[in-house]
C-alpha cells in the first residue's frame, strides 16, 4: 500500500478504485473532497531574524507565520537559517510543510523555571495562582502537575499564559481537573517545541531542535518531547534533528500513518523515538537513534509498523522496546549497537492477550550489550508467534554472563532461523525447556 503524501492525491486511491470504485483520474478540487489534485504552487511564508515575510527569533514568529498559512487552507512555511528560541510550542495545524535549513535552523527551548502554586484551583477554573511568580511571563507554555486530590494519582496539565495580575495567571483553557493545594501542585515552563493535536497532512523537515536538557527539567513523552504529535494521522517528518530534551526526541501519540525517516534523534533523557499508544502503520527509516535512555519504544497497541535500516547506538538501557498489545510489527535491516540492558526488548505484560504477539525481527545487527548480564534479544510474558531470523547477534568483548537469545519461562512460540549468534557465554538460553 503506497502512503499519501502532503497536499496531493492519495496514491493507492487513485491506482485502484477502492472497494471496485473506479479508479481517479482526473481529480478538481471539489468542496469537502479530500482528493484533490497535486498542486504544484501554494503559499509560502518565510521567517527569518533579519529577513523574511515575518521577521522573528521566537516561537511568536513561526506561529504566525503557521496561522497564517492554515488561514489560506495549507501551504509551507519556510524558517531560514538561524537560532530560534522558545517559551512556548508552536502549534501545529494541518495541511502544513515547515522547512528549514537543516542544523542552521535551530530551535532552542529556553530555561525551565517552576513555583508552586499558593492557592486552589477547580477543575472548571481559567486561572491559577502561584507563590513564586519571578520569571514567568504572559504568553509562557506550562505544565502544570499535582496529585489527583481523589486517587492520588498523577495530574498533568498543558496549558498557556495569556493573561496576570501580579501572581494570579489567566490560561488559555480551563483546567478541567482539580489542582488543591494538599496534592502539592506546581507550575513549569516545560513543553514540546512543535505541538500538533487532532491535525493531518503535515510536513516537518530539515530542522534541528534542542531541548536544552541541562537547565530544564523532565516532562516524559506522553506528554512532551522536540516534537510531540497526539490524535494526528499523515505526518512525514524527515531530516529532522531532535537533541537534547530533557525526555523523548519525537513523540506521538494515538497518530496514524507516521513517516519519520533520516532523522537524528539524540542524547535525550528519554526516548528516541516513541511511536505511541495506539499508533498505526508508523514507518520508520534510516535514521540514527544515539545515546537516548531507549532507542525506539513501540507504546501500547503499536501495530503494523516498519522499522527499517536504523542505526540505534549507545542507548542506556534497550535498543529497541517491544510490548503492550504490539502486534503485527517488521523490525529488520536495522543496526544496534552498544545497549545497555538489551538490543531487542519484549516487555512483559500482564497477560497472554496484552503481549506483543506477531512480530517479525529479521536482518538486523546486533552487537556488544554493554552491561554484564545483558541479553541481545529478550523475549519476556506471554510473548508468542515471533520470528527471529537472519539476524547477527554478536559480542565482541568479554562474554560474562551475556545471552544472545533469552526466551522467557512463558514464552509461546518462538521460530529461531538462521541466525548467526557469536561470543556469549550462552547463545540460546530457552528457559521453557528448564521449567517444564
Amino acid at each position: 500500500m503506497k502512503r499519501r503524501t502532503l497536499l496531493s492525491l492519495p496514491a493507492a486511491a487513485l491506482a485502484a478504485g477502492a472497494d471496485g470504485l473506479p479508479p481517479v483520474t482526473n481529480p478538481r478540487a471539489t468542496s469537502g473532497d479530500h482528493i484533490e489534485p497535486a498542486w504544484k504552487e501554494m503559499l509560502t511564508i518565510t521567517v527569518g531574524q533579519k529577513s523574511g515575510d515575518i521577521v522573528g527569533s521566537n516561537e511568536r514568529a513561526i506561529q504566525a507565520a503557521v496561522d497564517s498559512v492554515a488561514r489560506w487552507g495549507g501551504g509551507t512555511v519556510k524558517i531560514l537559517p538561524g537560532t530560534y528560541r522558545f517559551r512556548n510550542a508552536v502549534f501545529l495545524q494541518s495541511n502544513i510543510r515547515l522547512i528549514g535549513s537543516g542544523l542552521d535552523s535551530t530551535i532552542i527551548k529556553e530555561p525551565s523555571i517552576k513555583s508552586a502554586l499558593a492557592a486552589d484551583s477547580d477543575w472548571y477554573d481559567q486561572e491559577i495562582t502561584l507563590a513564586n511568580p519571578a520569571g514567568f511571563q504572559i504568553g509562557d507554555g506550562i505544565c502544570l502537575r499535582a496529585k489527583n486530590p481523589h486517587d492520588n494519582g498523577n495530574t498533568v496539565i498543558k496549558r498557556t499564559l495569556v493573561a496576570r495580575n501580579g501572581n494570579r495567571f489567566k490560561l488559555d483553557r480551563a483546567l478541567r481537573e482539580n489542582t488543591w493545594l494538599p496534592g502539592s501542585p506546581t507550575a513549569a515552563t516545560l513543553f514540546p517545541l512543535f505541538s500538533g493535536e487532532n491535525i493531518k497532512n503535515i510536513r516537518i523537515e530539515d530542522l534541528a531542535f534542542d531541548g536544552n536538557k541541562a537547565n530544564n527539567e523532565e516532562l516524559d513523552g506522553n506528554y512532551a518531547g522536540c516534537i510531540f504529535l497526539q490524535d494526528c494521522h499523515t505526518i512525514q517528518i524527515r531530516r529532522v534533528t531532535a537533541r537534547n530534551y530533557r525526555g523523548d526526541g519525537i513523540s506521538w501519540q494515538i497518530c496514524h500513518d507516521v513517516v519519520v525517516e533520516n532523522c537524528h534523534s539524540h542524547d535525550n533523557t528519554g526516548l528516541g523515538l516513541h511511536p505511541g499508544s495506539g499508533s498505526q502503520r508508523p514507518l520508520m527509516r534510516n535514521n540514527k537513534l544515539v545515546a537516548n535512555d531507549q532507542g525506539l519504544f513501540f507504546c501500547w497497541g503499536v501495530k503494523y509498523g516498519l522499522a527499517e535500516r536504523n542505526t540505534i547506538e549507545d542507548n542506556r538501557r534497550y535498543g529497541i522496546s517491544i510490548g503492550h498489545r504490539d502486534t503485527d510489527n517488521i523490525v529488520r535491516d536495522n543496526d544496534i549497537r552498544r545497549s545497555g540492558e538489551v538490543g531487542i526488548l519484549f516487555r512483559k505484560e500482564r497477560g497472554f492477550a496484552y503481549n506483543a504477539h506477531r512480530n517479525r525481527i529479521e536482518n538486523n545487527r546486533i552487537a556488544d550489550v554493554t552491561k554484564a548480564g545483558g541479553v541481545g534479544i529478550d523475549i519476556q510474558g506471554q510473548t508468542g508467534q515471533i520470528q527471529i531470523r537472519t539476524n547477527e547477534i554478536r559480542h565482541t568483548a568479554d562474554p560474562s554472563t551475556r545471552v544472545g537469545v533469552r526466551i522467557g519461562p512463558e514464552a509461546g512460540e518462538v521460530t529461531l532461523a538462521a541466525n548467526k549468534i557469536e561470543g556469549f557465554s550462552e547463545a540460546v538460553q530457552d528457559m521453557r525447556k528448564k521449567s517444564a
